[in-house]
Protein backbone atom coordinates (compact mmCIF):
# COMPACT_ATOMS: atom_id res chain seq x y z
CA UNK A 1 0.00 0.00 0.00
CA UNK A 2 3.11 2.60 1.09
CA UNK A 3 4.78 2.15 -2.14
CA UNK A 4 1.22 2.84 -4.06
CA UNK A 5 0.75 6.04 -2.11
CA UNK A 6 4.64 7.02 -2.80
CA UNK A 7 4.07 6.68 -6.14
CA UNK A 8 1.31 8.99 -6.44
CA UNK A 9 2.69 11.59 -3.99
CA UNK A 10 5.22 11.27 -7.13
CA UNK A 11 3.14 11.96 -9.80
CA UNK A 12 0.70 14.69 -7.88
CA UNK A 13 3.76 16.77 -7.44
CA UNK A 14 5.02 16.04 -11.58
CA UNK A 15 1.15 17.49 -11.72
CA UNK A 16 1.87 20.24 -10.28
CA UNK A 17 4.89 20.87 -12.49
CA UNK A 18 2.99 20.18 -15.68
CA UNK A 19 -0.11 22.32 -14.69
CA UNK A 20 2.00 25.18 -14.27
CA UNK A 21 3.76 25.02 -17.54
CA UNK A 22 2.26 27.76 -20.56
CA UNK A 23 2.84 25.71 -22.79
CA UNK A 24 0.10 23.12 -20.95
CA UNK A 25 -2.10 25.74 -20.42
CA UNK A 26 -2.77 27.01 -23.49
CA UNK A 27 -4.03 23.35 -24.91
CA UNK A 28 -7.17 23.58 -22.74
CA UNK A 29 -7.78 19.27 -23.39
CA UNK A 30 -4.41 18.23 -21.65
CA UNK A 31 -5.20 20.94 -18.96
CA UNK A 32 -8.43 19.49 -18.38
CA UNK A 33 -7.23 15.92 -17.81
CA UNK A 34 -4.54 16.78 -16.27
CA UNK A 35 -6.51 18.70 -13.51
CA UNK A 36 -8.95 15.93 -13.11
CA UNK A 37 -6.32 13.57 -12.31
CA UNK A 38 -4.65 16.12 -9.82
CA UNK A 39 -8.49 17.10 -8.61
CA UNK A 40 -8.72 13.20 -8.11
CA UNK A 41 -5.04 12.44 -6.47
CA UNK A 42 -5.52 15.74 -3.80
CA UNK A 43 -7.42 14.14 -1.09
CA UNK A 44 -4.90 10.56 -0.81
CA UNK A 45 -1.85 12.83 -0.76
CA UNK A 46 -3.21 15.46 1.87
CA UNK A 47 -4.03 11.82 3.62
CA UNK A 48 -0.67 10.50 3.37
CA UNK A 49 1.34 13.43 4.23
CA UNK A 50 -0.78 13.81 7.38
CA UNK A 51 0.17 9.92 8.03
CA UNK A 52 3.56 10.43 7.61
CA UNK A 53 3.96 13.83 9.82
CA UNK A 54 1.87 11.94 12.72
CA UNK A 55 4.25 8.65 12.06
CA UNK A 56 7.29 10.82 12.61
CA UNK A 57 5.88 12.72 15.65
CA UNK A 58 5.27 9.25 16.88
CA UNK A 59 8.88 8.25 16.16
CA UNK A 60 10.14 11.64 17.48
CA UNK A 61 8.68 11.78 20.78
CA UNK A 62 9.82 7.69 21.25
CA UNK A 63 13.26 8.70 20.79
CA UNK A 64 13.50 11.59 22.90
CA UNK A 65 11.44 9.49 25.55
CA UNK A 66 14.13 6.94 25.62
CA UNK A 67 16.42 10.04 26.60
CA UNK A 68 14.04 12.12 28.71
CA UNK A 69 15.18 11.92 32.55
CA UNK A 70 12.68 13.89 33.54
CA UNK A 71 9.78 12.80 34.99
CA UNK A 72 7.27 15.61 34.23
CA UNK A 73 8.49 15.70 30.42
CA UNK A 74 8.31 11.87 29.91
CA UNK A 75 4.37 11.79 30.73
CA UNK A 76 4.16 14.47 28.31
CA UNK A 77 5.96 13.43 26.00
CA UNK A 78 3.99 9.97 26.70
CA UNK A 79 0.89 11.68 26.30
CA UNK A 80 2.20 12.62 22.87
CA UNK A 81 3.43 9.74 21.47
CA UNK A 82 0.18 8.33 22.87
CA UNK A 83 -1.76 10.82 20.67
CA UNK A 84 0.68 10.72 17.54
CA UNK A 85 0.14 6.78 17.33
CA UNK A 86 -3.35 7.30 17.45
CA UNK A 87 -3.21 9.74 14.38
CA UNK A 88 -1.55 7.54 12.64
CA UNK A 89 -4.33 4.42 12.65
CA UNK A 90 -7.06 6.95 12.25
CA UNK A 91 -5.10 7.76 9.27
CA UNK A 92 -3.50 4.50 8.08
CA UNK A 93 -7.58 3.50 7.76
CA UNK A 94 -8.47 6.91 6.10
CA UNK A 95 -6.18 6.09 3.52
CA UNK A 96 -7.70 2.14 3.36
CA UNK A 97 -10.37 3.83 2.12
CA UNK A 98 -9.25 6.32 -0.01
CA UNK A 99 -7.75 3.36 -2.15
CA UNK A 100 -10.76 1.18 -2.03
CA UNK A 101 -11.59 0.84 -5.88
CA UNK A 102 -13.60 3.37 -7.29
CA UNK A 103 -16.92 2.87 -8.74
CA UNK A 104 -16.46 4.70 -12.38
CA UNK A 105 -19.98 6.14 -12.22
CA UNK A 106 -19.45 7.60 -9.34
CA UNK A 107 -18.97 11.34 -10.83
CA UNK A 108 -21.44 11.44 -13.10
CA UNK A 109 -25.06 13.22 -12.99
CA UNK A 110 -27.94 10.52 -12.66
CA UNK A 111 -31.55 10.14 -13.91
CA UNK A 112 -34.25 9.59 -11.28
CA UNK A 113 -37.47 7.32 -11.28
CA UNK A 114 -39.98 7.18 -8.90
CA UNK A 115 -43.07 5.12 -9.61
CA UNK A 116 -45.73 4.34 -7.79
CA UNK A 117 -46.19 0.75 -6.52
CA UNK A 118 -48.50 -1.63 -4.09
CA UNK A 119 -51.54 0.66 -2.49
CA UNK A 120 -53.47 2.88 -5.47
CA UNK A 121 -53.60 6.27 -4.98
CA UNK A 122 -52.00 6.20 -1.22
CA UNK A 123 -49.10 4.81 -3.38
CA UNK A 124 -49.00 7.68 -5.53
CA UNK A 125 -49.13 10.25 -2.88
CA UNK A 126 -46.17 9.19 -1.25
CA UNK A 127 -44.47 8.90 -4.45
CA UNK A 128 -44.59 12.42 -4.54
CA UNK A 129 -43.66 13.17 -1.45
CA UNK A 130 -40.02 10.90 -1.93
CA UNK A 131 -40.24 13.31 -4.90
CA UNK A 132 -40.11 16.39 -2.89
CA UNK A 133 -37.45 14.83 -0.18
CA UNK A 134 -34.98 14.67 -3.52
CA UNK A 135 -35.75 17.61 -4.85
CA UNK A 136 -35.09 19.40 -1.20
CA UNK A 137 -31.97 17.46 -0.24
CA UNK A 138 -30.65 18.12 -4.17
CA UNK A 139 -31.59 22.21 -2.97
CA UNK A 140 -29.72 22.00 -0.17
CA UNK A 141 -26.52 20.16 -2.08
CA UNK A 142 -26.99 22.89 -4.77
CA UNK A 143 -27.58 20.39 -7.60
CA UNK A 144 -29.46 21.07 -10.86
CA UNK A 145 -32.44 19.69 -10.78
CA UNK A 146 -34.14 19.03 -14.17
CA UNK A 147 -37.89 17.29 -15.00
CA UNK A 148 -38.33 15.02 -17.61
CA UNK A 149 -41.17 12.91 -17.01
CA UNK A 150 -44.35 13.40 -14.41
CA UNK A 151 -47.83 11.20 -14.26
CA UNK A 152 -49.81 13.25 -12.16
CA UNK A 153 -53.19 12.08 -10.53
CA UNK A 154 -55.72 15.10 -9.65
CA UNK A 155 -55.32 14.62 -5.56
CA UNK A 156 -51.54 15.31 -5.74
CA UNK A 157 -50.00 12.39 -6.29
CA UNK A 158 -47.59 11.10 -8.99
CA UNK A 159 -48.18 7.76 -10.87
CA UNK A 160 -44.49 8.05 -11.53
CA UNK A 161 -42.13 11.15 -12.14
CA UNK A 162 -38.27 10.81 -14.02
CA UNK A 163 -35.58 13.69 -13.15
CA UNK A 164 -32.24 14.35 -13.71
CA UNK A 165 -29.75 15.42 -11.13
CA UNK A 166 -26.40 17.67 -12.20
CA UNK A 167 -23.63 18.18 -9.75
CA UNK A 168 -20.12 17.21 -8.56
CA UNK A 169 -20.31 13.01 -7.77
CA UNK A 170 -23.94 13.20 -7.66
CA UNK A 171 -23.86 9.06 -8.49
CA UNK A 172 -21.91 8.49 -6.02
CA UNK A 173 -24.10 9.63 -2.89
CA UNK A 174 -27.61 9.15 -4.60
CA UNK A 175 -26.78 5.37 -5.41
CA UNK A 176 -27.79 4.50 -2.31
CA UNK A 177 -31.15 5.65 -3.00
CA UNK A 178 -32.01 2.97 -5.09
CA UNK A 179 -34.62 0.20 -4.17
CA UNK A 180 -38.36 -0.29 -2.51
CA UNK A 181 -39.50 2.46 -0.50
CA UNK A 182 -42.02 1.69 2.10
CA UNK A 183 -45.01 3.99 3.75
CA UNK A 184 -46.86 3.27 6.81
CA UNK A 185 -49.72 5.31 7.93
CA UNK A 186 -53.66 6.19 8.37
CA UNK A 187 -54.84 7.31 5.16
CA UNK A 188 -56.89 10.66 4.77
CA UNK A 189 -59.89 7.95 3.29
CA UNK A 190 -59.52 5.32 5.50
CA UNK A 191 -62.87 6.15 8.64
CA UNK A 192 -61.67 3.30 10.67
CA UNK A 193 -58.44 3.92 11.22
CA UNK A 194 -56.27 1.12 10.11
CA UNK A 195 -52.59 1.57 9.13
CA UNK A 196 -52.10 0.96 5.24
CA UNK A 197 -48.76 -0.42 4.00
CA UNK A 198 -47.93 1.08 0.41
CA UNK A 199 -44.60 1.24 -1.60
CA UNK A 200 -42.80 3.09 -4.34
CA UNK A 201 -39.85 1.98 -6.43
CA UNK A 202 -36.87 4.04 -6.57
CA UNK A 203 -34.42 3.63 -9.39
CA UNK A 204 -31.02 5.87 -9.40
CA UNK A 205 -29.24 5.53 -12.87
CA UNK A 206 -25.90 7.24 -13.73
CA UNK A 207 -26.27 9.56 -17.04
CA UNK A 208 -25.31 8.06 -20.13
CA UNK A 209 -22.89 9.91 -22.80
CA UNK A 210 -22.94 8.65 -26.33
CA UNK A 211 -19.49 7.07 -26.08
CA UNK A 212 -21.13 4.68 -23.17
CA UNK A 213 -24.38 3.24 -25.56
CA UNK A 214 -24.41 3.51 -28.71
CA UNK A 215 -28.05 3.52 -30.21
CA UNK A 216 -28.73 2.63 -34.10
CA UNK A 217 -31.56 4.55 -35.08
CA UNK A 218 -32.97 1.40 -36.90
CA UNK A 219 -33.84 -0.12 -33.41
CA UNK A 220 -35.68 3.11 -32.35
CA UNK A 221 -39.58 3.94 -33.46
CA UNK A 222 -40.28 7.83 -32.23
CA UNK A 223 -43.93 8.97 -31.97
CA UNK A 224 -44.63 12.45 -31.16
CA UNK A 225 -47.96 13.25 -30.18
CA UNK A 226 -49.69 16.14 -27.88
CA UNK A 227 -48.88 16.56 -24.32
CA UNK A 228 -51.67 15.51 -21.23
CA UNK A 229 -52.13 16.47 -17.86
CA UNK A 230 -54.07 18.05 -15.02
CA UNK A 231 -53.24 21.47 -16.91
CA UNK A 232 -50.34 24.19 -16.90
CA UNK A 233 -47.71 23.87 -19.12
CA UNK A 234 -47.43 20.61 -20.03
CA UNK A 235 -50.58 20.90 -21.63
CA UNK A 236 -50.65 22.48 -25.16
CA UNK A 237 -52.29 22.31 -28.83
CA UNK A 238 -48.78 21.45 -30.63
CA UNK A 239 -47.46 17.69 -30.90
CA UNK A 240 -44.49 18.25 -28.74
CA UNK A 241 -44.48 15.27 -26.60
CA UNK A 242 -42.38 12.57 -27.46
CA UNK A 243 -42.03 8.71 -26.98
CA UNK A 244 -38.92 6.67 -28.01
CA UNK A 245 -39.96 2.52 -28.33
CA UNK A 246 -36.57 0.36 -28.13
CA UNK A 247 -37.34 -2.43 -30.12
CA UNK A 248 -34.15 -4.88 -28.88
CA UNK A 249 -35.26 -4.56 -25.22
CA UNK A 250 -38.79 -3.23 -25.12
CA UNK A 251 -37.96 -0.13 -23.19
CA UNK A 252 -40.46 2.68 -23.70
CA UNK A 253 -39.17 6.43 -23.06
CA UNK A 254 -42.03 9.40 -22.60
CA UNK A 255 -41.04 13.30 -22.59
CA UNK A 256 -43.55 16.02 -22.35
CA UNK A 257 -42.25 18.53 -20.10
CA UNK A 258 -40.41 21.14 -22.38
CA UNK A 259 -42.72 23.09 -25.03
CA UNK A 260 -40.45 22.55 -27.76
CA UNK A 261 -40.17 18.91 -29.55
CA UNK A 262 -36.74 19.02 -30.12
CA UNK A 263 -35.82 19.35 -26.32
CA UNK A 264 -38.59 16.79 -25.19
CA UNK A 265 -36.78 14.63 -27.78
CA UNK A 266 -33.29 14.97 -26.48
CA UNK A 267 -34.52 14.80 -23.12
CA UNK A 268 -36.26 11.03 -23.92
CA UNK A 269 -32.83 9.87 -25.53
CA UNK A 270 -31.16 10.95 -22.54
CA UNK A 271 -33.34 9.13 -20.76
CA UNK A 272 -32.92 6.23 -23.02
CA UNK A 273 -29.56 5.98 -22.85
CA UNK A 274 -29.23 5.83 -18.92
CA UNK A 275 -32.22 2.92 -18.90
CA UNK A 276 -29.82 1.08 -21.67
CA UNK A 277 -26.49 2.32 -19.72
CA UNK A 278 -28.35 0.73 -16.14
CA UNK A 279 -29.59 -2.74 -18.05
CA UNK A 280 -25.70 -2.91 -18.94
CA UNK A 281 -24.51 -2.02 -15.11
CA UNK A 282 -27.22 -4.36 -13.95
CA UNK A 283 -25.98 -7.34 -16.39
CA UNK A 284 -21.88 -6.53 -14.93
CA UNK A 285 -23.72 -6.53 -11.10
CA UNK A 286 -25.26 -9.78 -11.25
CA UNK A 287 -22.50 -12.03 -12.84
CA UNK A 288 -20.56 -10.72 -9.56
CA UNK A 289 -23.80 -11.60 -7.41
CA UNK A 290 -21.69 -12.72 -4.18
CA UNK A 291 -19.53 -8.89 -4.55
CA UNK A 292 -22.93 -7.30 -4.97
CA UNK A 293 -24.00 -9.23 -1.42
CA UNK A 294 -20.91 -8.08 0.52
CA UNK A 295 -22.10 -4.15 -0.56
CA UNK A 296 -24.14 -1.99 0.60
CA UNK A 297 -26.10 0.10 -2.32
CA UNK A 298 -26.08 -3.23 -4.69
CA UNK A 299 -29.21 -1.35 -6.72
CA UNK A 300 -31.16 -3.74 -6.97
CA UNK A 301 -34.54 -3.10 -7.65
CA UNK A 302 -36.62 -4.92 -5.48
CA UNK A 303 -34.76 -4.46 -2.51
CA UNK A 304 -37.25 -3.20 0.49
CA UNK A 305 -34.56 -0.72 1.37
CA UNK A 306 -36.05 1.74 3.72
CA UNK A 307 -39.57 2.40 5.89
CA UNK A 308 -41.31 5.30 7.03
CA UNK A 309 -43.49 4.63 9.75
CA UNK A 310 -46.19 7.67 10.45
CA UNK A 311 -47.36 6.94 13.70
CA UNK A 312 -44.23 6.79 15.39
CA UNK A 313 -42.39 9.37 13.11
CA UNK A 314 -39.71 6.67 12.34
CA UNK A 315 -37.49 6.15 9.60
CA UNK A 316 -35.76 2.75 9.21
CA UNK A 317 -33.25 1.52 6.46
CA UNK A 318 -33.13 -2.40 6.83
CA UNK A 319 -29.93 -2.28 5.25
CA UNK A 320 -27.89 -1.07 7.65
CA UNK A 321 -30.17 -1.36 11.03
CA UNK A 322 -30.41 2.42 11.17
CA UNK A 323 -33.60 3.94 12.86
CA UNK A 324 -34.30 7.79 13.00
CA UNK A 325 -36.92 9.66 15.26
CA UNK A 326 -37.41 12.36 12.69
CA UNK A 327 -39.95 11.48 9.73
CA UNK A 328 -41.16 14.97 9.30
CA UNK A 329 -37.05 16.39 8.78
CA UNK A 330 -36.69 13.50 6.33
CA UNK A 331 -39.20 13.98 3.95
CA UNK A 332 -38.42 17.60 4.06
CA UNK A 333 -34.79 16.51 2.78
CA UNK A 334 -33.04 16.36 5.74
CA UNK A 335 -31.25 12.90 4.50
CA UNK A 336 -27.79 13.23 5.06
CA UNK A 337 -27.50 11.15 8.22
CA UNK A 338 -28.57 7.48 6.44
CA UNK A 339 -26.73 8.50 3.37
CA UNK A 340 -23.42 8.74 5.53
CA UNK A 341 -24.85 5.79 7.32
CA UNK A 342 -24.63 3.99 3.88
CA UNK A 343 -21.17 4.98 2.32
CA UNK A 344 -19.69 4.06 5.94
CA UNK A 345 -21.22 0.58 6.18
CA UNK A 346 -20.70 0.12 2.03
CA UNK A 347 -16.62 0.90 2.77
CA UNK A 348 -16.59 -1.13 5.48
CA UNK A 349 -17.91 -4.41 4.02
CA UNK A 350 -15.34 -3.32 0.86
CA UNK A 351 -12.38 -3.32 3.23
CA UNK A 352 -13.80 -6.80 5.11
CA UNK A 353 -13.92 -8.41 1.68
CA UNK A 354 -9.86 -6.86 1.03
CA UNK A 355 -9.15 -8.58 4.53
CA UNK A 356 -10.32 -11.62 3.35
Amino acid sequence: MFDRLDDMLVRFEELLQELNDPHVVEDQNRFRKLMKEQTELAPVVEAYREYKAAKQDAEDSLSMLEEERDEEMREMLKEELSSAREKTGEMEKRLKVLLLPKDPNDDKNVIVEIRAGAGGDEAALFAAEIYRMYAHYAEQRRWKLELMEADEIGIGGMKSVTFMLKGQGVYSIMKYESGVHRVQRVPETESGGRIHTSTVTVAVMPEAEDVDVQIDEKDIRIDVMRASGNGGQCVNTTDSAVRLTHFPTGIVVYSQTEKSQLQNKAKAFALLRAKLYDLECQKAHDAEAEARRSQIGTGDRSEKIRTYNFPQGRVTDHRIGLTLYKLDKILDGDIQEIIDACIAADQAAKLAKLGE
